[in-house]
């Protein structure tokens, strides 16, 4: 089963690019440089953030819909991020690096199955999550930090 996992759209955060810090603070935002990579895996571009780069660290409501499994965390997003990132089959460089926890979810937002797999051994496991007709959509998540990485969607 063919898959895609989309990045968010740097439209959701452009308002806060090139703030000063202070007007960052005053939202909960924090400017930072990035010292090591792999470390500031942004949620635009799928991708760590290169060294000397700066990123925004937010907090970010990735599940919204009205269920017991509305969620929010912190995400990083690189501020020079122009369009989301869109993989067909494959798993992006940021989550094929790290330990997922990938969570299926069904068409009324609640979570029907979950499991804790390395990323790159991730894609037999999304596809099957994704065979269950039940599941609409998965999420991944760092399972170590437990910050939202990405939706995955059927293709």
């Amino acid at each position: 089963m063919s898959f895609r996992v989309t990045g968010l759209s740097p439209e959701l955060f452009r308002p806060l690019f090139g703030l000063s810090n202070s007007a960052l603070t005053g939202q909960g935002v924090v400017r930072q440089t990035v010292e090591a990579n792999p470390a500031a895996p942004c949620r635009v571009t799928l991708d760590d953030a290169e060294v000397g780069e700066t990123v925004l660290l937010l907090n970010f409501e990735h599940q919204d819909a009205d269920t017991p499994y509305r969620s929010r965390h912190a995400i990083f997003i690189r501020e020079a991020a122009e369009a989301p990132a869109v993989f067909e089959g494959e798993l992006p460089p940021a989550l094929a690096r790290r330990l997922l926890s990938l969570r299926a979810f069904d068409g009324d937002h609640m979570m029907i199955d979950a499991e804790v797999v390395e990323g790159v051994e991730a894609k037999p496991l999304i596809e099957r999550l994704l065979a269950d007709n039940r599941t609409a959509y998965l999420h991944a998540h760092y399972a170590r930090r437990g910050c939202f990485a990405a939706r995955i969607d059927r293709v």
